[in-house]
């Protein structure tokens, strides 16, 4: 064997025992808490954040341009030097071309579990929160609809004038977030948020076009957010995309946290967002399963709430929806591949764990 194949051949080993390694950790998801989520990603995830907190801009945008920019020239590379030599299968140097990609998937694989992907494995922050699972029913559901309807309303009445609609700034609202949850620290630990860095995509159109309204980039332990969304759903979205800078992978469980911190802000504009995104949840719900209940509590909601639903519907259909859907398969896969076994069908979670953070009070209403 070539020397120059054997020496691949070692890397992959060596590549394939560090994955494996990091794989069977994961299925111990104590262990990953307590060693990972709560102790080294907390120490890495904060450096990141130091560094990334510097630049302006979205440092992991241009980290994910890089990556492509080398997976594009890599294949170009191997395709020219196969054509070029005309040995497909043969040679010495083109065997290695096979093996080459293993080893970059293995170490995208490595890169991204020690960053972050770890979080998967972690148990349900509903346990360390203390939110049962316990199931609703419809009777249930109507009343989690009517109590929501009446915080909506209450809080759309108290909202200042902002004569049109109110601008952020994705440094505002990283303030706004980083009080909401300095105060939410105060009732449990887990939210305490260090080294605030939350940024602006750049690419916000293509953003938009494919259905996102932020996302976490582990190779920067930035949050980022699509600036573009209408302005009464910003302050939920930031505070769930910070969820994920603390460790939440999960997408329920991060609307979970982005709901129980804007909801409990001072500021009345991210009370209203934290209330509207999970009332449309329940509403969503609601229709699914008891649409007659959905009429009659649809009726109930202020004229301005209901005008926000027109907006943002009216948002998302100026964009094209094919690539979104397609984008929803592949998100769905990957979650069903990181331990969310339900898919994007995990994301009406959150509806269950609302009515048991509410429990108490439904039941005294």
């Amino acid at each position: 064997m070539a020397p120059e194949i054997r020496t691949q051949l070692k890397k992959t080993a060596i590549l394939f025992a560090i994955a494996l390694l990091i794989f069977l950790f994961g299925m111990s998801s104590n262990a990953v808490e307590f060693l990972y989520s709560d102790g080294f990603y907390q120490l890495s995830a904060v450096a990141q954040r130091l560094i990334s907190s510097v630049f302006p801009f979205a440092l992991g945008d241009f980290m994910y341009l890089a990556l492509v920019g080398y997976v594009l020239f890599s294949i170009f590379r191997a395709v020219k030097k196969l054509i070029t030599t005309k040995k497909y299968f043969g040679g010495k140097s083109n065997k290695t071309l096979l093996i080459q990609p293993v080893n970059f998937m293995l170490i995208l694989y490595i890169v991204f579990k020690l960053l972050w992907g770890l979080n998967y494995s972690r148990p349900s922050i509903t346990g360390r929160l203390g939110i049962s699972d316990e199931k609703y029913t419809t009777k249930d559901l109507v009343a989690l609809g009517d109590f929501l309807i009446k915080r909506v309303n209450q809080i759309k009445a108290s909202q200042p004038d902002h004569q049109g609609k109110k601008v952020y700034t994705a440094a505002g609202l990283a303030a706004g977030s980083k009080k909401a949850y300095d105060k939410m620290v105060k009732l449990n630990p887990f939210f305490n948020y260090r080294s605030p860095a939350l940024k602006p995509v750049l690419f916000s159109w293509l953003i938009t076009k494919i259905g996102i309204e932020g996302y976490y980039c582990p190779p920067s332990g930035e949050a980022n957010i699509n600036m573009r969304l209408p302005e009464f759903t910003l302050p939920f979205v930031a505070c769930h995309e910070i969820s994920h800078q603390l460790g939440i992978a999960r997408e329920d469980e991060a609307n979970l946290i982005g709901y129980m911190v804007s909801t409990n802000s001072t500021d009345v504009d991210f009370q209203y967002s934290g209330n509207y995104n999970i009332l449309r949840s329940v509403l969503f719900e609601m229709r699914m399963k008891s649409p007659e209940d959905f009429e009659i509590l649809y009726k109930k909601i202020n004229a301005a709430t209901l005008n926000d639903f027109r907006k943002e519907r009216e948002f998302w259909m100026q964009y094209n929806g094919d690539m979104s859907a397609y984008m929803n398969v592949a998100l769905d896969k990957f979650l069903k591949i990181n331990n969310q076994v339900k898919g994007t069908d995990s994301y009406q979670d959150i509806v269950l764990w609302v009515f048991n953070l509410h429990r108490k009070e439904l039941k005294n209403n």
